[in-house]
C-alpha cells in the first residue's frame, strides 16, 4: 500500500524507477478521468429521450465502439490539454469536465423543455436562452447531482493523489500544441465527416430519422455537438459559382404588382398556434372542440392548410424568416439581405410590424431592417409602455391586434402596407401545477392525469383570447373600405410537458414512419384571408385548400391567392414546390405524398438550381 501511495505521491529523491511508474501513473489517471467525463455525458445522452430506453441506449453506444471513442476523445485531449497548460491535474479535470458536461446538461435540459438539441450555433444565442430560462423549472435530477459528485470526487482525486506534473517548458509547451492540433484535426477530420456521421447510427434499436433529438442522442452528446460545428459555416450548394448562380436567377424577372392590385397585407405569426382538434382525443372533448369553432368558421371564410415547418416547440425565427425571405435555408442574417419584404417596399409598400417583446430577442431590431423593415415597434419603443413582460406572454393577443390595427387604419392612408407581426401570447411552458384560466379538460373527462390537464388548460386558455382577437380582428378589417389580406399561421407546435410528456400520454404518434406521424410532429395551421374590398379589388374569392407546404413556400401561395407573379425569386421557387412542396432543414422533402429523404434526377438537379440561386439572392443581391 505504501509503495502503491508512492507511485502516486514519489517522495522527495525518488529514483528513476519510481519517477517512471508516477508517470505512467498519472497518464493512466488522466486518461481514465478523461474517459469518466465522456461517460458521464454519454449518460445525460442516454437519459434524456423519452421514446428511447436509457439501457438500450447505453447497449448502442457500447456496440459500436465508433461512437463511444468520438464521445471520449475530446474530454480526454482537453484533460491533456489544460494539465500541459497548468502542470495541474485538478485542473486538467475541471477543464475537461466544464465544456464537456456543460454541453451535456445543457442539452439535457434543452431536449427536456423545448424539444430540440443543443447546437454549436445555439452558442450564438447565449442572451436570448438567458432570457427563456427563467420561466422554466429547472429540476435537479439524480443525474445532475450525479454530476456534481463527479465533479467534486474528481477534483479531490486529482489534487490528492496526482500532484505536481511535468515541469520543463518545452515539454509542456509540446504537449499543449500536440493537444490543440489533434483536437483541430479530429473536429476537422470525423467529427465532420458525414460519412462517419452516418457510420455511428444505431442499430440495436430503431432511431428515428425525423427527430433531431433522437439522431443527436443516439450518437451522444459530445460527438453530436462537435458535429453540429461545420453547420456553422455553411458549404456552397453544389456547383455554385456566382456568375453561373446569377444567371440561372436571372432567367426569372421581377415582375411587377399592377397598380390597382396594390392591396395590403398584414400577416401575423402566432406563438405555438397549433390545432389540437387534429389529435382525435382531443378533438373528442366537447370543450377543446367548442373552443376551435370560431378558428374553424374563419378557416372556412379562407384559403387555409398546414405548414410543414422545420421546428417543433422552438425555434420562432426559422418559421419567421422563411416566409419573410422564402429561404428554405440560409446563414447568419449579417446586412441587408434580399427579402420579399425588399420586394413589397421596392414596389411601393410601406413596410412595418411588431412584436411585444424586447429587440434584441433573435436581434430582431437589426435584423427586422436587413429584411427590409422600415419600422418595428418592440417592447422597447412601443410595447412596454402598454404591457409588462409577464402578461405579455400570457394575456398580450388582444392588445396587439387593436394596436395593428389602429397601426394600420392610419397608415393605409399613404398607400398600400405590408404589416408583419410576431405574437408573444402562449409561450411555454404552461403551469404544470393548476388551471389558471378556463378548466377544458379533466381527469375524469379525459383520463389523463392532473398535471396534463393544467399543462393543456392553461395553454387552451391562452389560445381562446388569441382566437378572440384574431377572429375579431378579420370582422375589423372586414369593416375597412381599403382593401386588405390577412395572413395567419402557427410557428411551430406547442410545449406540452417535460420531454413531450403530454403528447406521450395523448398516444399521438410522432415517429411511426407514416406522413401522419410527421404532420402531427412538425404541422401548424394557416390561413390566408381576405376582406370585400380586397377580393373585389383582386377579383378573387379567397377560399378553399391551399395545401400543405414549408414556410419558405408561404409567401409564395398569398402572391398566388393575390394573383401577382412576384420577383423572379419566387417564379423560381413556385417551380421548385411543383416537384416538391416541403423543403425541410433535415434533407427531407415530400414525394408521392409522404417524407422522403432524396430527389432524383432532374428533381435533384433543379433543387440544387434553386439552392444556387437561393445562396446567391441571400448573399449578394443587397450587398
Amino acid at each position: 500500500m505504501k509503495k502503491l501511495y508512492h507511485i502516486m505521491r514519489p517522495p522527495a529523491g525518488a529514483g528513476r524507477r519510481l519517477r517512471t511508474a508516477h508517470g505512467v501513473w498519472m497518464a493512466l489517471a488522466l486518461t481514465g478521468l478523461g474517459c469518466w467525463v465522456g461517460r458521464l455525458a454519454l449518460l445525460f445522452s442516454a437519459e434524456v429521450c423519452g421514446r428511447l430506453d436509457r439501457l438500450e441506449l447505453l447497449q448502442a453506444y457500447d456496440t459500436n465502439p465508433l461512437t463511444t471513442a468520438l464521445n471520449l476523445l475530446a474530454p480526454v485531449l482537453l484533460i491533456w490539454l489544460f494539465y500541459f497548460l497548468t502542470r495541474r491535474a485538478w485542473a486538467g479535470y475541471l477543464g475537461s469536465f466544464l465544456p464537456t458536461i456543460g454541453v451535456a446538461v445543457v442539452n439535457y435540459y434543452k431536449i427536456g423543455l423545448r424539444g430540440d438539441p443543443f447546437l454549436a450555433s445555439d452558442l450564438r444565442l447565449a442572451a436570448e436562452a438567458g432570457g427563456i430560462v427563467g420561466r422554466y423549472d429547472l429540476e435537479v435530477t439524480n443525474l445532475v447531482l450525479l454530476a456534481l459528485a463527479s465533479l467534486a470526487g474528481g477534483l479531490l482525486f486529482a489534487a490528492f493523489l496526482m500532484p505536481g506534473g511535468v515541469r520543463g517548458w518545452r515539454e509542456r509547451g509540446f504537449g499543449a500544441v500536440s493537444c490543440l492540433a489533434l483536437l483541430a484535426v479530429a473536429i476537422a477530420g470525423p467529427y465532420s465527416s458525414q460519412s462517419v456521421y452516418n457510420g455511428t447510427d444505431t442499430s440495436v434499436f430503431y432511431v428515428h430519422p425525423w427527430s433531431a433529438e433522437e439522431t443527436f442522442v443516439a450518437r451522444g452528446s459530445t460527438y453530436s455537438f462537435l458535429h453540429s460545428i461545420q453547420d456553422m459555416f455553411p458549404a456552397l450548394p453544389p456547383g455554385y459559382q456566382r456568375e453561373r448562380a446569377a444567371e440561372e436567377l436571372g432567367r426569372y424577372p421581377d415582375s411587377d404588382i399592377p397598380e390597382g392590385q396594390k392591396v395590403s397585407v398584414m400577416g401575423i405569426m402566432l406563438e405555438a398556434f397549433c390545432d389540437l382538434t387534429d389529435f382525435a382525443p382531443l378533438a373528442a372533448q366537447p370543450g377543446v372542440a367548442e373552443l376551435y369553432a370560431p378558428w374553424h368558421a374563419l378557416e372556412a371564410r379562407s384559403v387555409s392548410g398546414d405548414l410543414l415547418t422545420n421546428i417543433f416547440a422552438a425555434g420562432t425565427v426559422n418559421t419567421e424568416w422563411d416566409f419573410l425571405t422564402g429561404y428554405s435555408t440560409h446563414g447568419d442574417f449579417r446586412g441587408p439581405v434580399d427579402s420579399y419584404v425588399w420586394y413589397l417596399r421596392d414596389q411601393g409598400y410601406q413596410t412595418f410590424g411588431s412584436h411585444p417583446y424586447y429587440g434584441w430577442f433573435y436581434n430582431r431590431e437589426r435584423i427586422n431592417q436587413y429584411l427590409g423593415f422600415q419600422d418595428y415597434w418592440f417592447r422597447e419603443n412601443h410595447y412596454g409602455a402598454l404591457v409588462d413582460e409577464w402578461t405579455a406572454a400570457e394575456d398580450s393577443d388582444r392588445l396587439v391586434a387593436g394596436e395593428l390595427l389602429d397601426q394600420l387604419k392610419e397608415r393605409v392612408q399613404d398607400g398600400p402596407c405590408f404589416s408583419f407581426s410576431v405574437t408573444y401570447q402562449n409561450h411555454g411552458p404552461y403551469d404544470l401545477e393548476a388551471s389558471k384560466g378556463n378548466v377544458y379538460l379533466t381527469p375524469e373527462g379525459s383520463g389523463l392525469t392532473e398535471e396534463s390537464c393544467n399543462v393543456l388548460n392553461n395553454y387552451l386558455s391562452g389560445l381562446s383570447t388569441t382566437i378572440e382577437a384574431m377572429t375579431g380582428l378579420a370582422q375589423e378589417l372586414e369593416a375597412m373600405d381599403e382593401p386588405v389580406v390577412l395572413v395567419l399561421f402557427g410557428d411551430h407546435k406547442p410545449w406540452l410537458g417535460h420531454w413531450e410528456s403530454v403528447y406521450r400520454e395523448l398516444d399521438i404518434p410522432f415517429y411511426d414512419d407514416s406522413p401522419q406521424g410527421f404532420t402531427n410532429y412538425y404541422a401548424t395551421p394557416y390561413l390566408i384571408w381576405a376582406n370585400s374590398a380586397a377580393k373585389e379589388a383582386l377579383g378573387r374569392d379567397f377560399t378553399g385548400v391551399g395545401g400543405d407546404l414549408s414556410p419558405c413556400f408561404l409567401m409564395q401561395e398569398v402572391f398566388d391567392q393575390c394573383g401577382w407573379e412576384g420577383p423572379g425569386f419566387m417564379k423560381l421557387a413556385r417551380e421548385m414546390r411543383d416537384i416538391t412542396p416541403m423543403l425541410h432543414i433535415r434533407d427531407l422533402f415530400w414525394v408521392d405524398g409522404a417524407p422522403a429523404g432524396t430527389l432524383e434526377g432532374e428533381a435533384l438537379d433543379f433543387y440544387h438550381l434553386f439552392l444556387r440561386a437561393q445562396y446567391y439572392r441571400e448573399n449578394e443581391v443587397r450587398k
